[in-house]
């Protein structure tokens, strides 16, 4: 009976419903895009009013990344444990809350924490949707429907945008920035409504020996009635925690901390590098930045696109080792541009190296998650994005560092390198023999039926 549902969930064609889980759960990565942006935008005047220093004002960048490593590992554990569902209603929720008592701060320590604790929903945001995401999709469109969740950073990042031009433009200083952070929590409101009619992971559902549970859902998605009863829950063959991901399934979670290191040290970064260094060899006015700014988040929603159209039409291990050796290429492409083109060069590059980079990482996202067993699956993506913040904040402080101690050239190879990094993990574990994804169910990618297989 658990085959037959598998089988079925697996096989399904695309119907309407599988348009409104990605849609609904897309807006994780398309509010982690607009906070991580708003700040950008609003920081110089958040500074000007409470007159913070240089140092206060990274600070509030050091944070973010800070909370999202320990809400996506914490996130991740409590998903396995007790259901993607609960998990993606619940921090959506501590997301819009806490960000809407952002724009209440009455000064820089309440702003602070706040943006710590907005910062743990939008971690816990990635465990639980990249899970599900995977889980509810049949396997032949698997691969693009996670790159299409993906893909909305871009759309959020072109939202916080607008939203920073308009409400900073039309408001006065100390009420526009205010604004920016309330409405995000108004689209997660939005979004909750939405995702108040998905139902939960029938694969979790499953692996608690809830049938009876997971056939009604299998049928409400996919339109095929199959009876199943329940035979009680199990006692299941994991308990989730970092521990037992790093003894069950050490290689796949290891391919998955290289993956999100390399891209999250290359592609904060990036955004890190092109603000403090690259804009200022250049001669790029501070006025224009914001303007570079929206071009590379344009070039961002290309890639995250492309990415998608062609995630299940080629091998995993052709398209993540191609998409990173690209991403590491373009920063040659904006080197060249820095050192020796105009502003219009420099637009360009830009736009390359996001769209390329937004093709990396988009493309990494599925492949490990859909590596991990289903009882560890949010545990494991969770650690992996934990482990990407940890490189993300390195990079951040130092390509400075690299670039002042020895030279512009010198920063621009340190970033290739990072995403060179997450292309030879990918080449060593399809040259080992790790598993490909691309298509397969997600039960033939469980680690004990790949050995058996294997043997």
């Amino acid at each position: 009976m658990r085959e037959e549902l598998l089988e079925t969930l697996d096989t399904a064609s695309w119907r309407p419903v599988h348009t409104r889980i990605t849609l609904a759960l897309g807006v994780a990565w398309l509010l982690d895009a607009f906070e991580v942006s708003i700040i950008g935008s609003v920081l110089p005047t958040i500074a000007q009013q409470w007159d913070l220093s240089g140092l206060q004002g990274t600070s509030l960048i050091a944070v973010w990344l800070v909370g999202i490593m320990a809400g996506a590992q914490g996130a991740g554990v409590l998903a396995d444990r007790f259901g993607r569902r609960r998990l993606f209603l619940v921090t959506l929720t501590f997301y819009a809350t806490f960000t809407l008592l952002s724009a209440f701060s009455v000064d820089y320590p309440m702003l602070m924490v706040l943006r710590f604790l907005t910062a743990l929903g939008v971690g816990a945001e990635y465990s639980a949707i990249n899970a599900a995401i995977s889980e509810f999709i049949p396997a032949r469109y698997r691969g693009r429907a996670n790159a299409a969740v993906m893909s909305f950073w871009g759309a959020g990042a072109l939202v916080a945008a607008g939203v920073g031009a308009v409400v900073l433009a039309a408001l006065p200083a100390g009420v526009g920035w205010r604004v920016g952070f309330a409405a995000g929590a108004v689209m997660a409101l939005v979004a909750l409504l939405a995702r108040r009619t998905l139902p939960e992971s029938p694969r979790w559902l499953l692996r608690r020996g809830e049938t009876g549970k997971a056939g009604e859902i299998v049928e409400r998605i996919t339109g095929v009635r199959i009876s199943a009863p329940d035979r009680g829950v199990t006692s299941g063959e994991f308990r989730a925690s970092v521990g037992e991901l790093l003894r069950r399934v050490p290689g796949r979670t290891a391919l998955g901390a290289v993956l999100d290191f390399s891209e999250a040290s290359g592609y904060y970064g990036l955004f890190a590098f092109f603000a403090v260094l690259v804009t200022a060899a250049s001669g790029i006015p501070a006025s224009r930045v914001p303007a570079y700014f929206a071009g590379g988040s344009a070039g961002a929603l290309a890639g995250g696109v492309l990415a998608a159209a062609v995630m299940d039409r080629f091998p995993r291990a052709t398209t993540v080792t191609s998409a990173y050796v690209l991403a590491a290429a373009s920063l040659g492409v904006l080197g060249l541009a820095a050192a020796a083109g105009g502003p219009e060069a420099v637009m360009w590059a830009f736009f390359l190296a996001n769209g390329t980079a937004t093709a990396a990482w988009v493309s990494a996202y599925p492949t490990f998650t859909e590596l991990f067993p289903t009882p560890l699956r949010s545990t494991g993506v969770g650690f992996s994005v934990s482990v990407g913040r940890v490189g993300a904040a390195l990079s951040s402080m130092g390509l400075a560092a690299v670039a002042s101690a020895f030279s512009l050239t010198a920063a621009f190879g340190l970033l290739a390198g990072f995403w060179l990094l997450g292309a030879a993990g990918m080449y060593v574990w399809s040259r080992s023999g790790g598993p490909e994804g691309c298509r397969m169910p997600l039960e033939r990618l469980e680690p004990e039926i790949y050995e058996r297989r294997a043997g």
